[in-house]
């Protein structure tokens, strides 16, 4: 892959450097920095070499629309910054034009640009004329077909920064991995989760499904999953079901109303939700985990959002106590990770969500063959 570090010369030149700063936010606050440290290297590296860093990004969801918390975040880091709240003005134009060797400036989200999402190629070349080269370090966003991630490489020399070329590097691992390889997979959406099971069912010698995917496999066994959450669609779960290698939930967490117990998989009442999955099934991955020496892992195992989260809690504990190669990644996976204090005691911790599950299922995405096609 192109990086961006090898390249001899780069003081004074103008990198734009595509960067996924869409943090959790709250009360205009960071409230979780994992993304942000993961790309502290590369802007420090650009700083050193004595390029003028012009940073784009996007923020989109609950925490606003906004990256203004995040350079106060930098600020608040000592990491000197500037703020550009505008594209292609005479203002934005002159901070550009006065900034010094070494200097670092951040704008707006540029999804307040309707030309982002829509490719638009005319917006991606204002965008190049910004600078001289371009940077992609962005990979959780780089399995989207943005102007950012995909129209920029057209019409600048384009290279990966180091935080990309690090997680294509450690997921490619899975594509020959060491045996035995124990795949577990969790969350919700089994349309988008579905061509992952079926990617590795052939390599993986364990596949265990958890979260909400695995009540599609109880209904599929006549089981009654009540008011919980279940993916429509034929996903062809008869063959997944006799097959040795798959592991489904032996017993779950069900709450209805404020009654919470744990039981049997196959005792679920209809008025009963499940959130979680139980101590016997934690019994069971513990003895996958012990036997494997790969461990690729997306996806919590209970709903974690309304605060079930001891299933993936445990898991956590169990898989960074283990001496396989671990790999994880999605949002609330790594979130229990690191409420655990558990992140040096992984091998690999994704910064993608959808890009982690795009790259495992097709080997590349958009952004990689954006930046390797780049003149």
């Amino acid at each position: 892959m192109k990086s961006i570090e090898q390249v001899k010369d780069l003081r004074g030149k103008r990198v734009l450097l595509r960067l996924d700063l869409n943090v959790p936010m709250a009360n205009g606050k960071v409230v979780d920095d994992f993304r942000i440290k993961s790309i502290m290297p590369t802007i420090d590296f650009l700083h050193d070499a004595g390029a003028k860093t012009i940073i784009l990004s996007h923020a989109e969801g609950k925490g606003g629309e906004t990256l203004k918390p995040v350079a106060d975040y930098f600020l608040d880091k000592r990491v000197p910054i500037t703020f550009i709240s505008k594209y292609f003005t005479v203002a934005s134009q002159k901070t550009l034009d006065d900034m010094k060797d070494g200097e670092v400036v951040l704008f707006e989200s540029l999804r307040v640009n309707k030309g982002e999402k829509e490719n638009d190629a005319d917006f991606a070349e204002k965008l190049a004329s910004m600078g001289d080269i371009y940077v992609n370090d962005a990979f959780p966003v780089s399995h989207r077909k943005h102007a950012s991630i995909v129209g920029i490489p057209k019409f600048l020399p384009s290279y990966f920064g180091s935080v990309f070329i690090r997680e294509v590097k450690n997921l490619s691992e899975a594509f020959n991995p060491e045996k035995p390889f124990l795949f577990i997979l969790g969350g919700a959406k089994f349309d988008s989760k579905m061509p992952l099971i079926q990617k590795f069912l052939p390599s993986a010698d364990f596949i265990f499904v958890g979260g909400a995917l695995a009540n599609n496999f109880f209904k599929e066994l006549n089981f009654e999953i009540g008011q919980s959450l279940v993916s429509e669609g034929n996903f062809h779960l008869p063959a997944l079901l006799k097959s040795q290698k798959v592991f489904i939930p032996i017993d779950v967490v069900v709450a209805s109303g404020k009654d919470i117990q744990t039981k049997s998989a196959h005792e679920v009442t209809a008025k009963e939700t499940i959130w979680d999955l139980g101590s016997e099934s934690l019994v069971q991955l513990s003895e996958l985990v012990s036997k494997a020496k790969f461990i690729l892992w997306n996806g919590p195992l209970g709903n974690y959002e309304e605060g079930f989260s001891e299933g993936t809690k445990k898991l956590a504990e169990i898989i960074s106590n283990a001496k396989a190669k671990s790999i994880v990644g999605g949002g609330d996976t790594v979130a229990a990770i690191e409420s655990l204090h558990l992140e040096k005691k992984f091998t690999f911790i994704s910064t993608g969500g959808g890009a982690m599950l795009d790259f495992l299922v097709n080997e590349t995405m958009p952004g990689i063959e954006a930046v390797e096609k780049s003149k």
